[in-house]
């Protein structure tokens, strides 16, 4: 019988039970090792120490294998239990070509799983050339999980599409329903952007009016770096303001034409995770990390505890239903199976159109958590937390219908 681990239960009231349950399952099978690998882009862009001193909202605070190596130890008892390892290795590679070689050899030498954290391309890339469950940890670009999906890529960090839903949810729940739309220059801007637009549009949202922003040394571009002018001339609710940069967006909340509140990229922000959040076993879950790590937990970490939770109860499942079998096909199929506990209080699963770990995100302005998407009120004929992001009718994904 797989041995899932429902959300909200008390870790501490129950782990006697699981622990001889597993016990039991150890004594009968001989013991078993899951190699995994972790694939990191080498002089992350994103981990340069000046941004990780700014710590711009949903961007890394560091590392993602601090995250991962917590949900092992945090699974250590368990395994061991169970007489199951779970050997790993990090591996920088330093372009695309360095990616593809370097999963190639993990499946030849008899990794059983890839967790990526790689830019978007990358890991489309890797997932059309190696069988391998990769689990994506670090890119939250909607083609992932529409055009360029696979079957054996699964996502625990959110897409866009989910963040930009869960902040419609809430300028709905609001009334704040005219919308000042404010778009960076980066072509991921664009994408995002155009992600947003399909968000007011799904809530019924009117975007009043959308301008360009420019950061610039150039003086004749001033201009589009100037909030209150770029605020003005316009009545509006809300301003959404679209930066994948940050910069920005960090300067923009307080600095408007008019008295409105900000979302998007700064003010009210759509996270996975933020250290602050108080219920569910949650501060427990960012006390450990920090402990360890010595900073906050951010969404980057969430999603890669989540994915060493992951596997980890996958292998926990598989020792206590299949003898310990260790092959990459079985753990595929037992992570799609799975019922997780990401400390949200609901539970977690991979939808099996897109490989997308559903989830409740969290509402923060930087300083706490303020409220939780789905809103309330929210409906959906099977599970609320497919109200973001893509939905099971919608079919983006040719290569899971």
């Amino acid at each position: 019988m797989p041995l899932p681990w429902p959300p909200g239960l008390a870790r501490a009231g129950t782990r006697a039970l699981i622990l001889a349950l597993l016990s039991l399952a150890g004594a009968l099978v001989q013991a078993a090792t899951w190699n995994v690998t972790l694939l990191a882009q080498q002089d992350d862009p994103a981990l340069e120490r000046q941004r990780l001193e700014r710590a711009y909202l949903g961007h890394p605070g560091g590392p993602v294998v601090d995250g991962w190596s917590q949900a092992l130890d945090d699974a250590r008892f368990e395994l061991e239990a169970a007489r199951t390892q779970i050997n790993w290795k990090a591996v920088a590679v330093a372009s695309l070509d360095g990616a593809r070689a370097a999963a190639q050899q993990a499946e030849q030498a008899g990794q059983h799983a890839l967790v990526l954290n790689l830019p978007a391309p990358w890991a489309a890339a890797l997932a059309g050339v190696v069988k391998l469950p990769l689990i994506n940890v670090g890119a939250s670009a909607d083609e992932l999980r529409e055009g360029q999906c696979q079957r054996n890529l699964l996502h625990t960090l959110p897409s866009e599409r989910m963040r930009a839903d869960a902040l419609a949810q809430a300028l709905v729940a609001r009334k704040w329903s005219q919308v000042l739309l404010l778009a960076g220059p980066l072509a991921q801007d664009r994408v995002r952007t155009a992600t947003v637009q399909a968000s007011l549009r799904r809530y019924g949202l009117q975007l009043v009016a959308q301008q360009p922003f420019k950061l610039s040394a150039d003086p004749r571009e001033r201009d589009l770096a100037n909030p209150r002018l770029l605020t003005s001339g316009v009545i509006y609710d809300v301003v959404w303001v679209v930066d994948s940069d940050g910069e920005f967006a960090r300067s923009l909340p307080y600095n408007l034409q008019a008295a409105r509140p900000v979302v998007g990229d700064a003010g009210l922000v759509a996270l996975a995770w933020h250290a602050q959040f108080e219920r569910y076993g949650a501060p427990q879950v960012s006390r450990r990390f920090a402990k360890t790590a010595k900073r906050p937990m951010t969404s980057h970490d969430w999603a890669s505890w989540m994915a060493g939770r992951a596997i980890s109860l996958a292998a926990l499942q598989l020792a206590a239903t299949r003898a310990n079998k260790v092959a990459a096909a079985d753990l595929l199929a037992s992570l799609n199976s799975l019922n997780l506990d990401g400390s949200k209080g609901v539970a977690l699963q991979f939808r099996p159109w897109d490989g997308q770990l559903q989830q409740t995100l969290l509402l923060s302005d930087g300083q706490g958590v303020l409220a939780t998407a789905p809103v309330e009120g929210v409906l959906h004929p099977r599970n609320v937390l497919d109200t973001l992001g893509a939905d099971s009718t919608e079919k983006r994904c040719p290569n899971r219908l």
